[in-house]
């Protein structure tokens, strides 16, 4: 028996196993995984909990000596610990179930992937004002029906991965010679004549990689993280120290959002890199999230230019759905063309959206934009009350306030002390305090 084989008989006669506690905290249900530790368990725990909209408060994890054993404290968006049974029951069954087989990332180029209920279109290009109005239209025209999306947009950089059916089957497009013609005319929308790097279209397998770990990749494969013209005051604090020959300690403080976690453990687990220890700790001020790392080959990172090129990795992931601009949501009955009328009237009125989700579900349309003008400032009142005033006030509704100030830097530097110490002291124990 091979090292692989031996490995999957050992996860098999070890399953994961999940313990759900609401009594050991006042203010968080606790969860408590244990498990064989192999490359990305921690982004599969983390990305269950992100996918049900819980939100990580405290995290603590530990992973030395072939075994996975971390703690989660988590909510309910509204605050809350989570008491439906049938919750609890159903979060515990999908962590032990993903925990379990970890599906390696997907590194193919942009393009175009097949499934049965849809067609996923991924693209990738440099951001401009308008760009995903001509993409919404050109599917329009080639009648197709987009049934869900995402768009990121980060440092000039655009990327969207676009799930798509045929208007009359309203099933995945098939026909080779329609999907050319799908990928050669989104080329072009992309493409550019500056000179920047060109959009890559290629047709290739559908992939069971998870959608928003799928922008990562794209985001990460078209370099958004170099070339940042952002002052550091205005970015996150990202810092990498060596600890001796063990470990790479990797601290982050930014502001703090949903998904945040996901976004950061994606990252490094792309990057090759193994979360050995770690916390997590969330306030409505300012996130800090410290992990231990070495790369797949058991090594700290050693060379400057490496590092330099994590950190500007990580303050890319911290930022790229950071929610800038004014928040607008579409509550609407699905149509064919909808997306292309909304996102073309957007255009007219000189908005420019930086970021997007896409969803519909039993012919209705709920989508989330985040938008502002076309120099990046803060959209007038007017312009948006004359927008809802031509898509329909009860349809389109202004959601949360406006960012006045396009920073994810929560709290300064100075004005924290470091947790460093505490992590070195209870960096073995098992079960650490979850007071």
């Amino acid at each position: 028996m091979d090292d692989d084989e031996y490995a999957k008989l050992f996860r098999r006669m070890n399953p994961p196993r999940v313990v759900i506690d609401n009594n050991a905290s006042d203010d968080a249900t606790v969860i408590q995984v244990y498990s064989v530790n192999k490359q990305g368990t921690l982004l599969e725990v983390v990305q269950v909990l992100t996918d049900m909209n819980l939100v990580i408060k405290k995290a603590y994890i530990s992973s030395d000596g072939g075994w996975f054993m971390d703690v989660f404290k988590v909510i309910h968006q509204d605050g809350n610990k989570i008491t439906d049974t049938q919750l609890l029951d159903f979060i515990q069954m999908r962590i032990e179930r993903n925990a379990g087989w970890f599906i390696p990332p997907l590194r193919s180029s942009v393009g175009v992937m097949l499934c049965d209920e849809y067609t996923t279109i991924e693209l990738a290009g440099t951001d401009r004002p308008g760009l995903l109005s001509e993409v919404s239209a050109v599917l329009t025209d080639l009648h197709c029906n987009v049934v869900h999306a995402e768009i990121w947009t980060h440092n000039t950089r655009a990327a969207a991965v676009i799930h798509v059916t045929d208007n009359t089957t309203n099933s995945a497009i098939t026909d080779p010679i329609r999907l050319s013609t799908i990928k050669h005319l989104l080329c072009n929308v992309v493409r550019t004549s500056s000179g920047s790097r060109a959009a890559k279209t290629v047709f290739s397998s559908c992939s069971d990689t998870h959608r928003e770990r799928r922008l990562h990749q794209i985001m990460f494969d078209d370099r958004d993280y170099e070339g940042v013209k952002r002052p550091r005051t205005s970015r996150p604090c990202v810092t990498l120290t060596n600890i001796d020959k063990d470990y790479t300690v990797v601290t982050m403080r930014s502001k703090d959002r949903p998904k945040l976690v996901f976004d950061v453990v994606c990252t490094l687990t792309d990057m090759q890199y193994v979360v050995f220890h770690g916390m997590v700790s969330t306030e409505p001020l300012e996130a800090y999230q410290e992990f231990y790392i070495r790369h797949v080959d058991g090594l700290p990172i050693s060379s400057q230019a490496e590092q330099e090129r994590v950190i500007q990795c990580l303050e890319a992931a911290i930022e790229r759905r950071t929610s800038e601009g004014l928040e607008l949501e579409l509550s609407a009955e699905d149509r064919v063309g909808l997306l292309s009328d909304i996102t073309r009237t957007f255009r007219e009125n000189s908005l420019t959206i930086v970021r997007a989700e896409i969803s519909t579900r039993e012919g209705k349309a709920k989508d989330t934009f985040y938008v502002t003008d076309v120099t990046g400032n803060a959209v007038e009142s007017k312009i948006v009350e004359s927008i809802r005033k031509e898509i329909g006030v009860s349809k389109l509704k202004v959601k949360g306030k406006q960012n006045e100030e396009c920073s994810v830097l929560g709290t300064s530097r100075a004005s924290q002390e470091t947790t460093m110490g505490f992590l070195l002291s209870n960096i073995f124990k098992s079960k650490p305090s979850l007071q």
